[in-house]
């Protein structure tokens, strides 16, 4: 996911609402994801399936509090070139109900993942650790 850019708010002597705050966030940072809760893999056979899925360019998976959820890196359709959403008056749910109390602007979602995987290499690694036989099949 992109990092969160650092905008001078206080130097353009705006003060910051939950109204305003998708202006200060140049890269809609947000329109940049799709995720999608998965059970939690409890098998070498998960693993070896989550292993496929982050194989894929753009495709990465986490565990956090809520659960294991993959991320698939990917711009939405409708993100106009002015950061704002071509279909806003007809969004769907999800768009309607994301809050920005607290968002990717404020802090890399990876801050606060237990476990993050962005690629094959870094999945591979915690399998092998986590299944002590885990070349022997």
């Amino acid at each position: 996911m992109p990092e969160p850019i650092s905008i001078p708010v206080a130097a353009e002597g705006i003060k910051m609402t939950p109204e305003n705050k998708c202006d200060f966030c140049t890269n809609s940072l947000c329109c940049h994801y799709v995720t999608q809760e998965i059970d939690t893999p409890r098998s070498k056979y998960d693993y070896e399936h989550l292993l496929w899925q982050v194989s894929h360019d753009q495709v990465s998976v986490y565990k956090d509090s809520d659960g294991w959820t993959l991320i698939f890196e990917t711009t939405c359709k409708h993100l106009q070139e002015n950061g704002r959403c071509g279909i806003y008056e007809i969004r769907p749910q999800i768009c309607r109900d994301h809050s920005n109390d607290f968002c990717e602007y404020d802090q890399p979602p990876e801050e606060g993942f237990d476990l993050y995987f962005p690629d094959y290499e870094s999945l591979l690694k915690y399998c092998r650790k986590r299944f002590k036989r885990w070349e022997r099949g």
